[in-house]
């Protein structure tokens, strides 16, 4: 178990490493000049060229990258250009909004996804079955912005199900005492329980936003794995035994059909912590990628930086646990070995 988790911290460091050296190679390359951009159309170049002095943007280009190295080893991302603040900071404020939203689509994506994929595998080739993978084409091929903007005006403006997009509360409510940053669960810890549902109201929208495109690749993995799994020769033979088809299904057939379905959920998890860009703004959240979006608007590079660096940690340390659980779900995986 040592050597399989030092094997695999090993590999999660190298992909640190390529996402650094990529991301900043990257915001150097992009159009524009954020010291320009932060000072405004009336700026002297006296005046650009002391900010970019003061942000170290005329140094070589070898010498801001051992910089930048220098300073994400200390937890220290660099201080966005348009409002001073550090970006560690802004981004670790910005980050329970993203969680919320993340963990809320999530569920509500696996709730969607695992019934139905489930339904498509034990009634494959039936009107379920087609119906199934409608669903699964239509969540694929639909764009979020153009999803949620529909969602916004039927369920909001003609029918009024649910609240304005305004963010993660109401205009004028007051957030609830700060414990977890989920504004939901902070609600409840703290008995306000008009405040978290608001919250949770407000929540809605965006996630099912979300949790439309999460389900379509989720249904698709377990579907698909359950085909497999079903067609199996050990389901055969425990059906052939006289074992109940409930037992055959939920322990034999679902629990070696995980492994793919897990893999997929660690890649959703991913998209919705660092690609939900669109529906943050879309919806007015005050998450990360709604501070990314604001932030490439004014070309500031530490703040992309900065949002790159934080998710690719996050996948990174996702994939990780997610090997981890790949033992426990399936004994075959030998854990220490060689052929790990």
């Amino acid at each position: 178990m040592f050597r399989y988790v030092v094997k695999r911290l090993g590999m999660s460091a190298l992909t640190l490493a390529g996402i650094l050296v990529v991301v900043f190679a990257i915001t150097r390359i992009l159009p524009g000049d954020a010291a320009a951009a932060r000072l405004g159309p009336e700026a002297t170049q006296a005046d650009i060229a002391a900010l970019r002095h003061e942000y170290g943007l005329d140094k070589p280009l070898l010498d801001q990258f051992v910089d930048y190295l220098r300073n994400v080893a200390q937890g220290d991302l660099g201080r966005s250009v348009a409002t001073g603040q550090s970006v560690t900071t802004e981004l670790l404020e910005r980050l329970p909004a993203t969680l919320e939203l993340t963990v809320a689509a999530l569920l509500l994506g696996s709730l969607i996804g695992f019934p139905l994929g489930f339904l498509g595998a034990l009634r494959r080739g039936r009107w379920a079955d087609a119906m199934v993978r409608v669903f699964a084409v239509l969540g694929n091929s639909v764009a979020l912005f153009w999803l949620g903007l529909l969602l916004v005006y039927f369920l909001f403006f003609k029918l009024q199900v649910f609240p304005p997009p305004v963010g993660r509360l109401p205009i004028g409510v007051e957030p609830p005492p700060h414990r977890t940053g989920l504004y939901v669960v902070d609600g409840l810890l703290a008995g306000q329980f008009d405040t978290a549902g608001q919250a949770l109201q407000q929540l809605a929208l965006p996630a099912l936003t979300l949790a439309i495109g999460v389900a379509a690749p989720i249904l698709k993995m377990v579907r698909s794995s359950m085909i497999q799994s079903l067609a199996s020769d050990y389901v055969r033979a425990a059906t052939a035994l006289g074992v109940p088809r409930w037992r055959v299904v939920l322990v034999d057939g679902l629990r070696n059909a995980m492994l793919p379905v897990l893999t997929v959920v660690g890649i959703v998890v991913g998209f919705l912590i660092g690609g939900n860009v669109i529906v943050e703004f879309l919806f007015s959240w005050p998450g990360m990628g709604r501070y990314a979006y604001d932030g490439l608007q004014s070309n500031d590079l530490e703040v992309l930086q900065g949002f790159v660096v934080v998710v690719g940690v996050i996948y990174i340390l996702l994939n990780l646990a997610i090997d981890l659980l790949y033992s426990v779900i399936d004994p075959r995986i030998r854990v220490g070995g060689k052929n790990v």
